[in-house]
């Protein structure tokens, strides 16, 4: 295939991949105020960490009334949107995926697919962990953050300003889970070995809580702790994932070490 070729086939599978995130949006969108087959809308999802808190530190028009607060005429669409639009990207990504490795995989060898196949989904399952885990804690870390001077004050919080805190807690959370995949490519090609990273052991224990200190809004100390903790476990799995690639390794250049740079390698017999 030509330049041009590539170029053609890049455009129609981005496409495809736009119409499939044009559909996950739209059922999204949909979905925000509506339960499907049994699991809660998007809206109810989205507000269940807020509403999970005592009555007293939500600003409400009544003692149950559990909204968040708008104040433009336009706030609650757009607050539509953006969820919609963060939600179409996870319910298509099967679809936007699947056109995207269908343009790649053409130019992979097979010892090259399964490694990226086995990378993306471990990348994927480790992020979706880390979000899910970010979710659980959002109602720990607004605890704290809304009832430190409940006394003297009450807080209504902007939709807006809700969804981003949300959204940013799961992307980092996200991220942070994935330091551990790199720590095992890194070993991978060997940039780092086992025994350097067992030497760092320490370091990279008080990084891990260093992060979830960081990463937790207002120093909520059962966030902080979780986070670290399950980080901390990650990384040590890690750790031991490099120590079997080096000793595999190992095995594999043994016998080689003494063997001159400059020797020809045997030729395999032909046939005549």
């Amino acid at each position: 295939m030509t330049v041009l070729d590539h170029l053609l086939e890049l455009r129609r599978r981005l496409a495809w991949a736009l119409v499939a995130l044009a559909i996950g949006t739209a059922a999204a969108f949909v979905w925000y105020e509506h339960a499907v087959l049994g699991v809660p809308s998007l809206g109810a999802l989205l507000i269940e960490p807020y509403c999970s808190l005592p009555a007293q530190a939500r600003a409400g028009l009544n003692g149950t009334d559990c909204r968040l607060l708008a104040t433009g005429p336009f706030d609650q669409f757009l607050l539509r949107v953006k969820v919609a639009l963060t939600a179409g990207v996870v319910l298509s990504a099967p679809g936007w995926l699947a056109k995207l490795w269908a343009f790649v995989t053409p130019g992979l060898q097979r010892h090259e697919r399964r490694g990226a196949v086995l990378f993306i989904s471990t990348a994927s399952a480790l992020f979706a962990g880390g979000a899910v885990l970010a979710y659980l804690l959002v109602a720990h870390a607004l605890g704290f953050l809304l009832m430190i001077g409940n006394s003297v004050q009450i807080t209504a919080l902007r939709g807006d300003e809700y969804y981003s805190l949300v959204l940013s807690l799961m992307v980092v959370f996200g991220v942070g889970f994935l330091t551990p995949l790199v720590v095992v490519m890194l070993n991978r090609v060997g940039v780092v070995s086992y025994q350097r990273l067992a030497s760092w052991r320490r370091g990279l224990i008080f990084a891990a809580f260093l992060f979830a200190g960081v990463a937790t809004p207002g120093g909520d100390p059962i966030s902080m702790a979780v986070l670290g903790v399950v980080l901390c476990v990650l990384l040590e799995a890690a750790v031991q994932v490099c120590r079997l690639q080096d000793r595999r390794r190992a095995r594999r250049d043994a016998g080689w070490d003494d063997v001159d740079d400059d020797r020809p390698s045997p030729l395999p017999d032909t046939v005549g």
